[in-house]
This record gives C-alpha cells, sequence and structure tokens, in this order.
C-alpha cells in the first residue's frame, strides 16, 4: 500500500520533478563545459559591473523577479540565483531571495483575500486550485499549512490561503518556514554552479526533490488521519 501511494504521488508530481532534473542536467553539463562556463562566465562579469554601477537598483531587480517567481508558474529565480551569488555571495543572496519569495507569497495572499477568486484564476490554473480548494479551509491546523506549503509549488497556497481567509500570520509564520530550506538550496546550488561542483549541484537537487516527494507524502498522510477524525479544517458545509 505505501509503495503504491509512493507511485502515486512520484506521478502527480512527474513534470515538477522533471523540470528541477532538467535543470540540473542542464547546469552540470555547462559547468563541465570550458566552453559553455567560459561564456557564461563573460555573462556573470558582465552583469556584476552593471550591478555595481546600481547596487540599489540590482537588489531593487533581484528582490522583485524573486517575488513575481514566487506567485507566477512560468517565472524561476534559479536563472538569477547564480548571479547573485557571483554579485553578493551565498549569504547575501540567501537574504535577498528569502525576503523575495515572502514578499511574493503576501502578495498572492493579498490578491486572494481582497481581490478574489476573478482575479486568482487569471493567476492560477483553476483546476488545480479547485483540487486543493476543498481539502484546506481557514480552520486548518498549522502542520497542515505548513506541508502544504512544502509541498506545492509557491504559487498556489498564498493565492488558496488568501481566498480561504486563513488567519495572516498563521500563513505568513509557515510561509517563512516552508521557503527556508528551499532558500538554502537554490543557493547551495547557485553556488556549486558558481564553482563548478557538479557533485555538489546533484547532490542538493537530489535533496530538493526528496524533500518535495517526503512533504507531498505527508501532506497527504496527515490529510487524511485528518480526514477520520474529522479535524482536517475542511468546511463543515461541504
Amino acid at each position: 500500500m505505501r509503495r503504491r501511494r509512493a507511485v502515486l504521488i512520484l506521478v502527480h508530481n512527474w513534470r515538477r520533478l522533471l523540470v528541477v532534473l532538467i535543470l540540473i542536467g542542464i547546469a552540470v553539463v555547462a559547468a563541465r563545459s570550458e566552453t559553455l562556463f567560459g561564456e557564461l562566465d563573460d555573462v556573470l562579469a558582465a552583469v556584476k559591473s552593471l550591478i555595481v554601477r546600481r547596487p540599489g537598483w540590482g537588489v531593487v531587480v533581484f528582490i522583485l523577479f524573486s517575488a513575481l517567481s514566487a506567485m507566477l508558474a512560468f517565472l524561476s529565480s534559479a536563472v538569477l540565483v547564480p548571479f547573485g551569488v557571483y554579485v553578493w555571495g551565498a549569504k547575501l543572496t540567501f537574504v535577498l531571495l528569502w525576503v523575495g519569495w515572502l514578499l511574493g507569497g503576501v502578495t498572492a495572499y493579498a490578491i486572494g483575500r481582497f481581490l478574489g477568486r476573478r482575479v486568482v484564476v487569471w493567476l492560477v490554473d483553476p483546476d488545480r486550485l479547485r483540487r486543493y480548494e476543498g481539502r484546506l479551509s481557514k480552520q486548518a491546523r498549522f502542520p497542515i499549512v505548513l506541508l502544504f506549503q512544502l509541498a506545492l509549488p509557491s504559487e498556489i497556497p498564498g493565492y488558496l490561503l488568501g481566498l480561504l481567509r486563513y488567519p495572516f500570520w498563521l500563513y505568513v509564520a509557515a510561509l517563512a518556514l516552508a521557503e527556508l530550506p528551499f532558500a538554502v538550496g537554490a543557493v547551495s546550488l547557485g553556488n556549486s554552479f558558481i564553482h563548478r561542483d557538479w557533485p555538489a549541484l546533484i547532490a542538493v537537487g537530489i535533496a530538493g526533490v526528496a524533500l518535495t516527494s517526503w512533504a507531498v507524502a505527508e501532506w497527504h498522510r496527515r490529510h487524511k488521519r485528518a480526514v477520520a477524525a474529522g479535524n482536517d479544517g475542511t468546511p463543515a458545509d461541504r
């Protein structure tokens, strides 16, 4: 039974896992290729020169793009992280990335709560929104919401929890905790890429996939247990 559930979870998230694996593969090839990495190094140096001349704007653009990547499925901050590490170092890049993701998550929550479904369905796949909407409510327990944040792409929970009017500060706490390991992982990947440490690239990528897969499995397990106990937070009138 557990093996079957694991297979179903893997199939359900195959697109997300495939994208991660493809990106890791591209990064490894680029890191090992003298020609490709030489060209990328020139681009990194050019971007650093530009940011050094406008340091404030560089920070603002990085944070805003990170925020948008947390709100829109077709954007990814993974492209920017190596530039951030190259310019600011790993520690500051981590802070900027985490702040950007928090800003994006809070904005998504505000859109869901104050602008409502008509706007949200333009930004999130309506079918995916409906799929998860019946499993949560503003009474959902904090561990369930935290796992929900870990298990799903970042652009979905903010809008959904805003629509459900989940308590704001509990949402922010779950968002902040859930984004921490992913920010660490993203910066570690960027740092490994800059230093052409391809074994570390593969190791961190696999760890990220494992964390997401565990979160999906644990969320489904706890949700089922909560449903059986009648306290999952699903609205009682449904």
